[in-house]
């Protein structure tokens, strides 16, 4: 099968985006004939080095992109250039005989970018899309103002209601991927011909299982993630403090940000500063060593479009308890963990408190969601099998683009 892929940026030594488009596209290159089309951003390592069992093209990236990296990594100003290049490349090769079966834009993964592939006259699938999750009413005073460039993410819905070039974009589409069902509800302004649900993130294995000796009572907590309000750590240390009888549930917090002196400030408030470790911004390797050694991950993001960071802790064995809203809601299920509710600031930590005081007394039931939460991420979060399901989708839809029930892979 000859698939075309496109992504602004793809580099293995990146994180985000340009790491996950560059994890995709490996695992994809060892079962189909890819073409990838991106950007090469000077100081980089070659894509061409990166990917050898793929085709590969690229462009210098605009300098004048990459001078503030935080705008660049939003709202992706060089993509117009980029499409451009895309719109150049593809008409170039049709005009020469070549063909593809089926193109695929990968990212960006926000909903907002007209694509250059309905221009041509080939099925494509775009996606897998996520964001656009607001901030709760409830929640809004204690997240503070955003930035500018962050506020004009409410000009998006209005662009998929009213937007002919970017509603044409995604009409088009064979299929759009959504990083979870959440974003069928966003995009409802748009007639799809079809919608299909996929987490960007994988993981390369499953940990091998540690001991972990269950105890009524004792429990490690583990939280991890960026230091911001919608993480949910500060709503974690506020459950703590529901847990003043069980002096043996521990919480430990990894990741560095401003939010992290105010849950601190928290903690101290309400007297559990002595049962809470804030160990900052650490490294990768450091991370994985807290999976390994705590019992349990609790990560109530109340606005998480995706939430690959529970794939993490998952591979290691860990039950998970998490908000239920956006991509967590989607991922964690009775098998691997607890689900909250997204009310109140208030009643949000009372939730939250009531699931860890559940899972401190019952140690059998915690080892059991631990057991489901590695056979889940075994079972979908693999490269290797992420890679096999696109494939399965790529051959589907153009069986489904071809008459119902034929595929010429068949």
């Amino acid at each position: 099968m000859k698939v075309l892929l496109i992504a602004p940026n793809i580099d293995a030594a990146d994180v985000g985006e340009a790491f996950v488009a560059y994890k995709w596209a490996q695992s994809l290159s060892a079962h189909a004939e890819l073409t990838v089309l991106a950007f090469q951003r000077a100081g980089r390592p070659e894509l061409e080095q990166q990917l050898p069992d793929a085709r590969v093209v690229t462009w210098p990236e605009p300098a004048w992109a990459r001078k503030h990296e935080r705008l660049n990594a939003m709202l992706k100003p060089a993509w117009p250039v980029f499409a451009k290049c895309v719109r150049k490349f593809v008409r170039r090769a049709l005009c020469d005989g070549e063909r593809f079966d089926i193109a695929h834009q990968l990212m960006p993964q926000a909903a907002r970018y007209t694509s250059p592939l309905r221009h041509f006259n080939m099925p494509y699938i775009i996606g897998p899309l996520g964001g656009a999750l607001d901030t709760p009413a409830a929640f809004r005073k204690e997240a503070g103002s955003a930035p500018l460039f962050t506020r004009l993410r409410a000009l998006d819905q209005m662009r998929l209601k009213y937007d002919p070039w970017l509603r044409g974009s995604y009409s088009g589409a064979a299929c759009i991927l959504g990083v979870a069902p959440y974003m069928r509800e966003v995009l409802s302004d748009v007639p799809l011909r079809r919608f299909e649900s996929m987490l960007e993130l994988g993981i390369e294995e499953v940990s091998i299982a540690g001991t972990r000796m269950p105890a009524s009572g004792t429990m490690r907590v583990l939280h991890v993630g960026r230091g911001v309000r919608t993480k949910g750590l500060r709503d974690t240390v506020r459950a703590m403090a529901e847990l003043k009888d069980l002096p043996k549930v521990t919480l430990t917090s990894a990741g560095g940000g401003e939010e992290i002196e105010i849950c601190r400030a928290e903690a101290e408030r309400l007297g559990v500063s002595d049962r809470v470790t804030f160990l900052g911004r650490i490294s990768r390797e450091k991370v994985e060593q807290l999976y390994a050694c705590h019992d349990l991950f609790c990560f109530p993001s109340f606005r998480e479009p995706a939430g690959g960071v529970l794939y993490e802790a998952m591979r290691h064995g860990l039950p998970v308890i998490t908000a239920d809203r956006g991509g967590p809601a989607w991922i964690i299920d009775e098998t691997c963990g607890l689900r909250v509710p997204v009310t109140t600031p208030e009643n949000f930590a009372k939730e939250i408190s009531q699931r860890l005081r559940q899972m401190a007394l019952d140690p059998e039931e915690r080892c059991r969601l631990g057991r489901g939460a590695r056979t889940k991420v075994a079972r979908e979060g693999l490269w290797s099998v992420k890679a096999f399901g696109l494939i399965d989708l790529y051959k589907s839809t153009l069986a489904a683009q071809m008459g119902e029930g034929f595929s010429p892979f068949g």
